[in-house]
């Protein structure tokens, strides 16, 4: 990895995160029409959402997508897109541009050419944000998932559906060379269990720790 940082405490971690993001998407909008946020869904990012929603930026010239989504409509409780419209669209950020991770179809596949296209405009990804799990996955890349290995190689398409031992609906995903293809790249993490994880991913095939494949280009952030 290209660096690990550690803080005293998680609300300093967050808070600081988000000056730096913030800073980076300054940095690009100097010198790009546009630029591209990638954030992950769950419990973890929302206090960084609840600071960088409110950054000095040209929020109109940014698009914010999604590391990956379950296959469930925002109206769900474990939608990330609901989390992300009601934490980081908010206040300032509310100008910017969504790129979706979600249709209203039946399945994933129904839609992944689509919401591909969709995509397209905001790559590379400018800064990307990931969190990482204890079984070392990030976004939807699950250690035992049904297309990881798919979604590993060089020439995977952008976006691919998954599916997972214990995940109670389908995901849809980045895959890996879209998530490598960063232009930078932070993850952060919280906990002992989680610090004993990234330890171990360093030594570990993809297939083994997904989230190897983000880890030298990335900075690790961490928190007990």
């Amino acid at each position: 990895m290209k660096d690990l940082i550690e803080y005293p405490d998680a609300d300093m971690m967050m808070l600081d995160l988000a000056n730096t993001i913030a800073g980076s998407l300054e940095m690009n909008l100097q010198t790009h029409d546009r630029a591209s946020l990638c954030v992950p869904g769950g419990t973890t990012p929302g206090p960084i959402f609840d600071s960088l929603c409110a950054a000095d930026l040209d929020w109109a010239r940014v698009t914010i997508m999604l590391s990956d989504e379950r296959w469930v409509p925002e109206s769900s409780p474990r939608s990330n897109t609901a989390l992300l419209m009601h934490r980081l669209c908010v206040g300032r950020a509310a100008a910017a541009q969504i790129a979706p991770l979600y249709m209203q179809t039946d399945t994933p596949e129904e839609a992944l050419d689509e919401l591909i296209e969709g995509l397209k405009p905001a790559l590379p990804i400018s800064v990307l944000l990931l969190g990482m799990g204890a079984d070392m996955h990030t976004a939807s890349l699950f250690p035992g998932a049904d297309q990881l290995d798919a979604a590993l190689r060089d020439g995977a398409p952008a976006l691919m559906a998954m599916r997972a031992p214990g995940a109670p609906e389908p995901r849809i995903t980045l895959t890996a060379p879209v998530l490598a293809g960063a232009m930078e790249t932070h993850i952060v993490i919280i906990g002992d269990e989680k610090r004993e994880a990234l330890e171990r991913a360093k030594h570990l095939s993809p297939q083994s720790a997904p989230v190897s494949v983000v880890l030298p280009n990335a900075t690790v952030h961490w928190a007990p």
